[in-house]
């Protein structure tokens, strides 16, 4: 490279430098600004300037959880690829050994909540691998952060709002909301919303502590699980394989609504039979999908029971590996 080059090189990653720092210092003015805003509409709806005030003291916006709202592996990896990281033969049995270690507690929830321990399990080995993940982002900061981002603004808006009536009726310590960049906490990872409409203090200390307390942690996903409609001994989803051309009006591929329900004989006089090449035997009506948009790839019949798992998390292949997960634990 010659010496003109070079000069014009640097001169070009001078500029770059200069643009990224002013673009980030307007970024944080414009989050100081639309904070100010925020906490007028928070203090119109109720919330004390006292909560306010000890919430955002130490607020920022969180750069990095922006690059995480656009990298979320249900955009990016296949179902196969997606399932196999988290429905792992060591997650089944560290669950097993869970199971045995905390029997009694497993099974009273199972039966208060009409829940099977095997879900409760797949779910919490899923979302944080059994509480050692819980994630160390200040939440505050992180739905902040995603309530001045356009992407999602009402969605996150509401839900730090939600977390500051929280903070208000003194059910949460702000100066433990440490969790997930969506700001997700917990052994379950529920966000504000969950909190508010279906955890429970399960071991009678007065707190609701879903980081630290198993009893509580369970009773709380069992209660929203329930809340939410399962049914107890109904199934999940059959893995399938299409012998036949299926109409595309009658493949989902988006987790936001599932429809066209067959029953199972409508769905074999259309080609459609079970992967392992066993009979496909209920009488429950079932959905199509194809997480990964093409008939080749994996290929599923789903029924209620997994429409309640995407309510939990709207992801299919998240659905796909919930279930999965849970029929790989031995109990």
């Amino acid at each position: 490279m010659s010496f003109f080059s070079k000069i014009i090189t640097l001169l070009f990653l001078f500029k770059v430098l200069i643009f990224n720092s002013v673009f980030a210092a307007t970024l944080d003015t414009d989050f100081e600004t639309w904070l100010i805003s925020y906490k007028k509409i928070a203090l119109k709806k109720g919330i004390s300037q006292k909560t306010i005030d000890v919430a955002f003291k130490n607020v920022k916006f969180l750069e990095q959880v922006i690059k995480y709202d656009r990298k979320q592996p249900e955009f990016f990896e296949d179902t196969v690829t997606y399932v196999s990281k988290r429905a792992t033969d060591s997650k089944a049995k560290k669950a097993e050994k869970l199971l045995k270690k905390n029997t009694h507690l497993f099974s009273e929830v199972e039966n208060k909540f009409k829940v099977e321990k095997e879900i409760l399990l797949a779910l919490w080995g899923i979302e944080t691998h059994f509480g050692k993940h819980v994630g160390k982002m200040d939440i505050i900061s992180s739905l902040a952060t995603l309530s001045y981002d356009k992407r999602r603004r009402d969605f996150f808006s509401s839900q730090l709002l939600t977390l500051l009536r929280l903070i208000d009726k003194k059910l949460i310590d702000p100066s433990k909301l440490y969790g997930s960049w969506a700001g997700a906490y917990g052994n379950f990872q529920f966000m504000p919303s969950s909190i508010s409409r279906y955890a429970i203090d399960y071991d009678g200390n007065n707190k609701i502590e879903l980081k630290i307390s198993l009893a509580d942690s369970l009773a709380s996903a069992a209660n929203y699980i329930n809340k939410i409609g399962w049914e107890k001994g109904q199934p999940c989803f059959y893995r399938v394989k299409l012998t036949k051309k299926v109409k595309k009006k009658y493949i989902n591929l988006s987790a936001r609504k599932i429809s066209h329900k067959l029953k199972i004989s409508k769905w074999k006089s259309k080609g459609v039979v079970n992967f392992d090449g066993s009979e496909l035997k209920t009488n429950l009506k079932a959905a199509l999908i194809l997480p990964d948009g093409k008939p080749e790839t994996p290929t599923y019949l789903v029924f209620d029971n997994y429409e309640k798992i995407l309510k939990w998390n709207r992801s299919l292949r998240f659905g796909i590996s919930v279930c999965t997960l849970a029929g790989m634990i031995k109990t």
